[in-house]
Order: structure tokens, then C-alpha cells, then sequence
């Protein structure tokens, strides 16, 4: 049975099987399992290595006396001398959000429950704090309260915008942002590749004939947004006569209305949009043909992200679409070596989306 431990550490990728070996011998002798390991499938998620690295591992710790097997039981773990052992401790990993875990998007939502789930087998404590006053404009104060109450060993940051990414920056605090880092923030950052994405889409909207595009985002400062829109004009940009119009709203129905509204007056009103969040895409789409717009044949929409709804849409929504269980395992792996080491080997992580090109275009 596994015993309460401390964080396991990761095989090093370079030379996995001996690396892994020596991660399984350094779990052992932590004190992370007692009498006998998981199972090979188990041991496989915690460690992110293959069976069949897995099992040379463990053939290796059999032939030096580590580990033992009997018929078809679990391997069983050898006594190891007192000297050797350590008191494991669990390490906390904190998640900072603005809202419940409810009220996250349903991807989102997925992505946490995983990594939650995944790093608590592997004997880490997840606390998830959902702390509103920690997302102002000016969260200095309250984020340092917040933190003096609330002890970690490394952040998973959720919906950071620029002011909040600037203190958590300035103060060193150990943590990994889901998103984008602003220009000019350096902080440990995972997100997908929205410069990237959004260079594609205006790529694709030009060759079908669009020169005026309208990109759709709330009044935000998130990195994600910022690299859109230099992703789309860097697109737009090759194609002499193309623009971009951003289109800047409050995040309500009602706000998203009027912006569509505002540009369909426009002497040269766009013929393509882009929206940026799922949530809105279906209001933007309805008031278009509220407003006798057809889609695709007046006016073309496409979704920079997607939501598990747009699948059942008519029209299909052409979309970007992310992998969350490739999210989640980024993530894991990333949080894992935040809280035992206390540095990323790679900070930055992009994820390209996969474009799936529906009937909106």
C-alpha cells in the first residue's frame, strides 16, 4: 500500500531507463511506498514513462536487490537500512483562481480535476483557492495577505492579468501561470500558441477573399489576447487593403451585442470575425443573423477557442481546438518539478491548436 510522501521526483528524459531507475530507488528510499510498489500502470502515469521503461527500470532494481517478486504479486520492496530512510513530507501545490471550480469553463474544469486527481496519487497536497480580491486592478495588498495565510510550494495561476502577473513577478513567488505572460513578465507560463493560431486565421481568412476583419475580446489585459491580435496583424500584414477592427466589450451579452452592432454600421463593416472566447461565439453568431446576416454567405465567424457546445451547433463553428488532457499532463509535469526544485527547465510552453474548419467560413 502507498504511504502519505513528498513530491516523487521525475526521471530525467536523456537516458530514461537508468534515470528511472534512479527515480524509483530515490522514492523508495523516501519513504513514498511501503512493502510493495503500484501497479505498472499506475507507476507509468506517475513517473510519465512507458511500460516498457518502466519494466527495465524495475528489472534493474530487482537484479540489485531493491526489489523482489513472487508468482504474479506486486513487486515487493526490499527492507532498506533505517540510516537510509527520510520522514516524508507532503509538499503543497496551491491553485488560485477568481471563481468556484463550478463556474469554470467546462474544459477548464477537466484540466483541473486532473491535475488534481494526478498529483495527489503522486503524494503531493492540491489545495484550490478561489480568491476574487486577488484579481483587481490593484491586488497588491490583498495578494500579499492572501499569500502570508496561505503556504505553498508552488501556484498554478489561473486568469492572471498584467497587474497581477507584475507583483507575482516582482516578488518571486513560485508559481506557473495557465495563460499567457504579459510582454515583458518572465514568469512560468502555459498556454496555446494564440499568436501562432491567430496568424493562421488571418492567413486563412485573406486567401478566401476577406480584407476587413473584426477580432471579438473582452476589455482584458491577458497575454493571450495581446499575442492575438500581434499573431492576426502580423497576418493581415502580407495583404495590401486588409485591416483589423478590434472589437472590445464587457464580457455581457448585451455588450457583445453592441459591438457587433457598432461595426455593422461602419461605412466598410467587417466580413469576417474572429471571436476569443467560446462563450461568446454563439452570441455573436445569433445577433449577426438576427441582423439578417446569412453565415458563411454574408459574413464568415470563426472561434480562436473552442467549447464541447460548438460540436453540436448548425452551422458547425470553424474552431481552434485544444487537447486538455495535453494540457493537463504540461501542467502536472511542470507543477511537479516548480515544487520540488523550485525552477522550470522550460518555462514556456505553447500548445499549437488544432484547426477544425466546420461551416462557418
Amino acid at each position: 500500500m502507498s504511504a502519505p510522501s513528498s513530491g516523487l521526483q521525475l526521471p530525467k528524459r536523456h537516458s530514461l531507463v537508468s534515470e528511472t531507475v534512479v527515480s524509483l530507488r530515490e522514492n523508495i528510499e523516501a519513504g513514498h511506498w511501503v512493502g510493495e510498489l503500484p501497479g505498472e500502470r499506475e507507476l507509468c502515469e506517475m513517473l510519465q514513462v512507458s511500460r516498457r521503461t518502466l519494466r527495465a527500470a524495475l528489472d534493474e532494481l530487482q537484479r540489485q536487490g531493491v526489489l523482489e517478486v513472487q508468482g504474479r504479486q506486486r513487486r515487493r520492496i526490499r527492507e532498506q537500512k533505517a540510516s537510509s530512510r527520510q520522514a516524508p513530507q507532503s509538499k503543497v501545490i496551491g491553485i488560485l483562481t477568481p471563481g468556484s471550480f463550478l463556474s469554470m469553463p467546462g474544459p477548464i474544469a477537466f484540466m483541473m480535476d486532473t491535475v488534481r486527481a494526478k498529483l495527489t496519487a503522486a503524494g503531493y497536497e492540491v489545495r484550490l483557492h478561489s480568491a476574487p480580491g486577488c484579481y483587481s486592478a490593484s491586488p497588491a495588498r490583498v495578494l500579499r495577505q492572501f499569500l502570508a495565510g496561505h503556504e505553498a510550494s508552488a501556484w498554478l495561476v489561473l486568469s492572471a492579468e498584467e497587474a497581477m502577473q507584475r507583483w507575482l513577478e516582482s516578488q518571486k513567488v513560485p508559481c506557473l501561470i495557465l495563460g499567457s505572460s504579459v510582454p515583458g513578465i518572465h514568469l512560468p507560463s502555459i498556454d496555446a500558441d494564440f499568436h501562432a493560431t491567430c496568424r493562421h486565421a488571418g492567413t486563412l481568412l485573406w486567401r478566401k477573399g476577406h480584407r476587413r476583419v473584426a477580432l471579438v475580446l473582452p476589455n482584458s489585459h491577458f497575454g493571450g489576447d495581446i499575442a492575438s491580435e500581434a499573431g492576426l496583424r502580423e497576418a493581415l500584414g502580407q495583404v495590401p487593403g486588409a485591416g483589423l477592427r478590434m472589437l472590445r466589450h464587457d464580457g455581457t451579452a448585451s455588450g457583445v451585442c453592441r459591438v457587433i452592432d457598432d461595426s455593422l454600421k461602419l461605412p466598410q463593416p467587417p466580413t469576417a470575425y474572429i471571436v476569443g472566447r467560446s462563450a461568446h461565439i454563439l452570441t455573436v453568431m445569433m445577433h449577426l443573423m438576427r441582423r439578417g446576416k446569412r453565415i458563411p454567405q454574408d459574413v464568415a465567424v470563426l472561434a480562436r477557442d473552442s467549447d464541447p457546445i460548438l460540436e453540436c451547433t448548425s452551422p458547425q463553428v470553424s474552431r481552434y481546438a485544444s487537447e486538455p488532457k495535453q494540457f493537463a499532463a504540461r501542467l502536472i509535469t511542470a507543477l511537479r518539478q516548480l515544487a520540488d526544485h523550485g525552477t522550470l527547465t522550460t518555462p514556456t510552453v505553447r500548445l499549437m491548436p488544432a484547426y477544425i474548419a466546420g461551416e462557418t467560413l
